[in-house]
């Protein structure tokens, strides 16, 4: 009981006798859980030869700040439910454990990648209130059709992308109801049933996982290709802190200014810097033209830029990473071309496609899939 007093979870009331403090079991059962994990944190920084010493070790199990660090470790924090956690080596000199909820909410990334980790704030949206509004003034129903009537600005890709919130409630076993002609029953307490379908969701997927770089940083100093690194340059909002991973950046981001300098596409006079106007665009240049110079020894035709507001067709063969992004490799009849990939095309990989390549991407149509050419 003195060692519960000390921990400020019994209080002594005279007499011998001692007042528990509410939620004891689980308070101890927390604490419990938490050395566990401090143990699990300090045994892989261990096996990795990470000397910490003296790095604070922080477990969120409940992100509220954005996390930008190198890969340590992925693993289960529960198994049976599919949870799994991150330990990530941040630039603010701390070592961080990250419940990152259900394994299929955040992509696979390999240990030593540099990622940004961001919280999710997920409610009802505007979708929602939309839905429900058409459906109160309806009757309780909804459906392309009446949303059209609704709002006659709407197209109707973003109508369908309403019938795609539905389904995706009505998956989860507590939307709305789906009539046989294909319009959808809209309870009053839509709303409701909204919020909590996306508090459901940001239980499941609780973070946003971005993947910054999968080269280790000290390479990236003199990469021919745009980098996390530049972006961090221009923005100046990342301060890594001089311990850890983050001297490991400071170091970085050191070299990547004087190389920049030396390819004259940075100036750095009277210990200013700035960054020249088109020099990100330069470096993405270089590295599509690098990267398809290797390509089209393997695939045994030449690489053509696709250009802006040119249409694309040909048959995505595979997909490309390289340091700028993801690009689809689309093969055409005499060349190849390299554009930005989307998630959609992963399906469809073999198939013809066609689309004209715009500022944010290529609205994609497909056609009847044959093989294409492999790349290995």
């Amino acid at each position: 009981m003195r060692k519960l007093k000390v921990m400020d979870l019994a209080e002594d009331i005279g007499g011998g006798r001692y007042r528990l403090a509410a939620g004891l079991e689980d308070t101890l059962r927390r604490m419990g859980e938490r050395g566990d994990i401090v143990r699990l944190m300090q045994r892989e920084l261990s096996a990795r030869r990470l000397d910490r010493a003296g790095v604070e070790q922080v477990v969120s199990t409940n992100l509220s700040e954005p996390i930008v660090g190198r890969v340590i470790h992925r693993g289960f924090s529960d198994e049976h439910r599919d949870r799994h956690f991150l330990m990530i080596d941040g630039t603010d000199g701390r070592v961080h454990y990250v419940d990152v909820g259900r394994g299929d909410g955040t992509p696979g990334v390999p240990e030593g990648a540099t990622v940004r980790i961001e919280p999710k704030r997920l409610s009802a949206t505007q979708a929602d209130r939309t839905v429900a509004a058409i459906a109160h003034a309806n009757g309780g129903r909804y459906s392309v059709d009446l949303h059209l009537a609704h709002d006659p600005n709407a197209s109707e890709a973003f109508a369908t992308s309403h019938v795609r919130r539905l389904e995706a409630m009505r998956r989860d076993g507590n939307g709305p109801e789906r009539l046989p002609d294909g319009s959808w029953a809209v309870a009053d307490n839509h709303l409701a049933k909204a919020e909590a379908f996306a508090h459901r969701q940001q239980r499941n997927r609780p973070v946003t996982l971005s993947v910054l770089s999968r080269t280790p940083v000290a390479e990236l100093a003199s990469r021919d290709a745009p980098t996390w690194l530049d972006r961090a340059i221009e923005g100046s909002a990342l301060a890594p802190r001089d311990v850890g991973f983050g001297r490991e950046v400071r170091t970085a981001l050191a070299a990547r200014r004087q190389w920049l300098i030396e390819q004259r596409l940075a100036t750095g006079e009277h210990g200013t810097f700035r960054m020249r106007d088109g020099a990100v665009e330069t470096l993405r240049e270089r590295e599509l033209r690098g990267a398809a110079a290797g390509l089209a020894d393997r695939f045994g035709k030449p690489f053509e830029p696709a250009r802006m507001g040119e249409r694309v067709e040909g048959v995505i063969a595979r997909r490309v990473d390289l340091e700028s992004g993801s690009y689809a490799l689309v093969e055409r009849s005499r060349d190849f071309t390299l554009v930005p990939w989307r998630d959609v095309l992963e399906r469809n990989i073999g198939k013809s496609a066609s689309g004209i390549l715009r500022s944010d991407g290529i609205n994609w149509q497909f056609g009847r899939g044959r093989s294409g050419p492999t790349i290995g």
